[in-house]
């Protein structure tokens, strides 16, 4: 399977959320998946490590308008740049080329992220398709959404977001995913 992470870019090599997104990549691919990242620092650099280093295929996807604008450059992991000319394109790109989507902690940028992917599939824009969110933050952020904002988001959308407490517990459920869908398909 083609599997994108999600995650912000502020994690410095030897923090616990970076060891924690090499240890992702790392699950990923030696579980056979193609991992997508952003291409750049932060979790998509340890994601794109931990799965490199375990000797899985990394896909960067990157694009001008965030290398203009943070001056930036793909991370060193990547062994196959999609390079895009937009943000709005990258998004596209990271969404559409895969079969499910994991979030780990980050901004602005991975709630986005998590955001349109989520709204894409209840609008049946892109086929549905597994959306982990890893880490009791996530959990508890979508909790107090659906709490306070219950009418907006009923049980049929809700099923979309799915959650683990940990990159472990992740990759136990893309896997029991991926045998449900090889069941299905057989």
């Amino acid at each position: 399977m083609h599997i994108t992470v999600f995650g912000g870019a502020r994690p410095a090599p030897a923090t616990p959320a970076y060891l924690e997104a090499c240890e992702l990549g790392k699950l990923l691919a030696e579980a056979g998946h193609t991992v997508l990242t952003g291409g750049y620092r932060g979790v998509m650099e340890a994601v794109s490590k931990g799965a490199n280093e375990a000797g899985g295929h990394v896909i960067g996807v990157t694009c001008g308008e965030v290398e203009a604008s943070h001056g930036v450059k793909v991370n060193a992991w990547v062994k196959e740049e999609r390079h895009c000319a937009t943000l709005r394109e990258r998004l596209d790109v990271l969404i559409e080329d895969c079969d499910a989507a994991m979030a780990l902690p980050g901004g602005p940028g991975t709630l986005t992220e998590i955001a349109l992917t989520w709204n894409l599939m209840i609008v049946a824009s892109i086929r549905p398709k597994p959306l982990i969110l890893i880490g009791a933050g996530w959990q508890k952020m979508f909790g107090e959404m659906y709490s306070s904002l219950g009418d907006y988001t009923p049980p049929r959308q809700r099923r979309f977001l799915q959650f683990a407490p940990d990159v472990q517990k992740a990759v136990e459920m893309i896997e029991e995913q991926k045998e449900h869908r090889n069941e299905n398909t057989a």
